[in-house]
């Protein structure tokens, strides 16, 4: 029997352009699927959010990071989940409060390894991982069980880095600078020409000429870390890489002077935070959601395709890069939760100072738990704050300890190294820098209340141990800077404080 083929031919094609066509878009889906960026985190240390041409300070010279600021998105509302290198670093990599990762809620302590990682996750996933700096820490994380440290694998330079890289292999890098931790360079300031007297001091701090230097030093660091940004956007373009790169700019913690660092003032907590992809996020925004470095761990996963564990109380800000908004992208996001635990070994038998922060557009509201403790430290030394043994130069730190019983210095001494009440509850409408607390005004208490239930609320569905009243692993977890625990000042301190040759914090 014949069979007519004519017939048949228009019948047999249908399925098989169907079958192609589907078979091209499948390839499609999976292509988009597979595609998954590098990330590169270069990060300064100890650098408040608005110390960046770009965030309008007007002295600083930082072109590179301001053009990133330009092509990509910046965030005029980025956190960190707590004032202190180690617990804001756990935070990040773990994609949680600082508050639930126990002992690395603490600075010079550990980091359980029981928590997951984004690093791990992403290496598991067939990302190269690596951290150049200091990754997580100050602290020890072999006795937490690590390996090695929580951020990947250790590396001297990018390029080190880059050349195991297998072809096609996306990765994951985390440069720490160093910059602008202290010690600063002494007279930084004029390698790059700053012009002193334009530098404008915050009211919390002395406007003195020790101070303006000081903070010239600051910036002569910021600058050199700008330059490091440059080189290694030019070494992602020599690589032929920098398409397909999440370039994030951002600091771990706020600046290191007095109501900075282990401070939950915006000084301490707020960061900047430098967000570019202009292959694949629209860029030229200024975003003002509330977002912190903790969101940096299920971001990171939602745009590798890696299922977030549901552990990682963080949110992914994924919505936002995606969207071509500006101003407030996602609306839930309108507030944020910080909190401070052990800072340096800075109080007898080292105990930390506890604290909580909710932080919303318009007002900061502070929980002292242990307000019957020195905020600063225990004097004569005031060790939460700069240097905190006093063992390096800090001029800041030192003016206002030399002079604070100066009128004019006495009030910013109170600020800075006094004790602090129960409650703080500041206005930011009309006290930008966080010097007036009307957490006891009348006028104010319906303000304390909304604020301080949401804050309990937040706390206690987030499994925070001291709203709950469970075990703070973090209270009495070792300590691992032994020479911290019989503070040396330095000859200069001993001199101008009338301080002695040592101190003992153990009793």
């Amino acid at each position: 029997m014949k069979i007519n083929t004519l017939k048949i031919k228009p019948f047999s094609i249908a399925p098989l352009a169907f079958m192609v066509v589907m078979g091209c878009t499948f390839r499609a889906d999976k292509q988009q699927e597979a595609f998954k960026p590098n990330i590169l985190i270069l990060m300064s240390d100890n650098h408040s959010w608005n110390h960046l041409g770009c965030y309008g300070d007007p002295v600083l010279k930082t072109p590179v990071i301001d053009n990133l600021a330009k092509e990509g998105i910046r965030f005029t509302n980025a956190y960190c989940s707590a004032p202190s290198c180690a617990p804001a670093r756990a935070a990040m990599l773990a994609g949680q409060d600082f508050f639930r990762l126990e002992e690395a809620a603490n600075l010079w302590g550990s980091f359980p390894d029981k928590f997951s990682v984004y690093t791990d996750l992403l290496e598991t996933a067939g990302y190269l991982v690596g951290h150049e700096g200091k990754g997580w820490g100050p602290g020890d994380y072999e006795s937490g069980g690590w390996e090695r440290n929580p951020a990947g694998n250790k590396y001297y330079s990018f390029e080190e880095f880059y050349n195991e890289k297998d072809r096609g292999q996306p990765f994951c890098y985390w440069f720490s600078s160093r910059d602008p931790h202290r010690p600063f360079k002494s007279n930084g300031w004029k390698d790059f020409g700053t012009d002193i007297e334009k530098i404008e001091v915050p009211p919390y701090l002395p406007d003195h000429p020790d101070v303006k230097k000081d903070i010239g030093d600051y910036y002569a660091e910021i600058q050199t870390f700008d330059r490091d940004v440059g080189s290694y956007l030019q070494l992602l373009k020599e690589m032929g890489e920098l398409e397909r790169t999440l370039i994030i700019v951002c600091s771990d913690n706020g600046w290191q002077m007095p109501r900075g660092l282990a401070n939950l003032y915006d000084f301490g907590t707020r960061i900047p935070l430098i967000v570019s992809m202009p292959s694949k996020f629209k860029g030229g925004r200024v975003v003002e959601d509330f977002v912190n470095l903790n969101d940096f761990a299920p971001t990171f996963l939602d745009l590798a395709g890696v299922k977030i564990p549901e552990e990682m109380n963080a949110r992914s800000f994924l919505n936002i890069l995606q969207s071509e908004k500006e101003g407030i992208v996602d609306e839930s996001r309108d507030f944020v939760v910080t909190g401070r635990e052990r800072h340096a070994f800075a109080r007898k038998n080292g105990p930390g100072y506890g604290a909580r922060a909710i932080r919303t557009k318009d007002f900061l509201y502070i929980r002292n738990y242990d307000y019957e403790s020195w905020p600063a430290g225990d004097p004569p030394l005031y060790g939460d704050i700069d240097a905190h043994m006093l063992h390096y130069p800090c001029a800041t730190k030192m003016y206002v300890l030399k002079n604070k019983d100066k009128e004019g210095v006495e009030e910013i001494f109170e600020l800075g190294f006094g004790m602090r009440p129960e409650e703080e509850l500041y206005d930011l409408r009309n006290d930008p820098f966080q010097m007036n607390n009307i957490a006891y005004s009348k006028e104010y208490e319906d303000e304390v209340k909304i604020l301080s239930d949401k804050l309990s609320e937040y706390l206690r569905a987030n499994q925070d141990p001291r709203e709950l009243g469970e075990e703070m692993k973090w209270l009495g977890a070792k300590y691992f800077a032994g020479k911290d625990f019989y503070p040396r000042p330095s000859e200069e301190a001993r001199n101008e404080l009338n301080l002695e040759e040592e101190y003992s914090y153990i009793e």
